[in-house]
C-alpha cells in the first residue's frame, strides 16, 4: 500500500470524528469543513512525526482541536462570564444532581444545550470531548496540551459553570 493510499485509509476512518469534534468547537459546518481539511494536510506532512505516545485518534484529535480553537480565537465571540465567587460556593451534590441525574428531561436537555453555547469553544470542546465522546482524562490532555491534573480541574469547573448557566436558565423562565 502506497502513501496516498494510506492518507486515504487514514481519511476514511477519522474523517467524521475530527469534523464532529471541529463542529463542536466552532459551531460552523462550512467552516468545520474547511478546518477538517486542513487537519488532514496537516496531519499527512506531520507523519513523520506521529511516535505512537498516543493512539493515532488522540494524535489526530489534538490537531484538529489546535486548529479549531486557532481558528476560533480570530473570531471575536460573545461568551458569557460567570462570577467564580457563584462557582466555588456551589455544593458539589447539588451540581451532579442537576447534571447527573438519570431524569433528564427536554426542557434540561434544552437549557444544557443553550449552555453549552454561551461556553468559550476550548471549554465547550472540552465538556464534549470528556462526556459525549467518552475520552479519558489522559486522552484530553494529550489532545490540549493539558496535564492530567489541569483537565481534570478544568472539566470540574465547567461543569459547575454549566450549572450556573442552566440554574439561571431555570430561574428566568420559572421567575424564582
Amino acid at each position: 500500500m502506497g502513501e496516498t493510499d494510506c492518507f486515504a485509509h487514514l481519511l476514511n476512518r477519522y474523517s467524521k470524528q475530527v469534523f464532529s469534534l471541529i463542529v463542536k468547537i466552532v459551531d460552523n459546518r462550512e467552516d468545520a469543513e474547511e478546518l477538517a481539511q486542513d487537519v488532514f494536510v496537516k496531519a499527512y506532512k506531520s507523519l513523520s512525526s506521529f511516535r505512537g505516545d498516543s493512539s493515532f485518534s488522540t494524535w489526530i484529535y489534538r490537531i484538529a482541536y489546535n486548529i479549531a480553537v486557532s481558528a476560533t480565537r480570530k473570531k471575536t465571540g460573545n461568551f458569557i462570564s460567570v462570577d467564580e465567587g457563584m462557582i466555588a460556593d456551589m455544593p458539589d451534590d447539588e451540581l451532579d444532581e442537576m447534571l447527573l441525574t438519570e431524569a433528564v428531561n427536554e426542557k434540561r436537555i434544552s437549557y444544557l444545550k443553550r449552555a453549552l453555547e454561551q461556553l468559550p469553544p476550548d471549554e465547550r470542546a472540552m465538556i464534549m470531548l470528556f462526556y459525549k465522546d467518552d475520552r479519558s482524562m489522559d486522552d484530553i490532555a494529550f489532545i490540549t496540551g493539558l496535564t492530567e491534573t489541569n483537565v481534570k480541574t478544568k472539566i470540574f469547573r465547567i461543569r459547575k459553570k454549566l450549572f450556573v448557566l442552566i440554574k439561571a436558565m431555570g430561574e428566568e423562565n420559572y421567575g424564582n
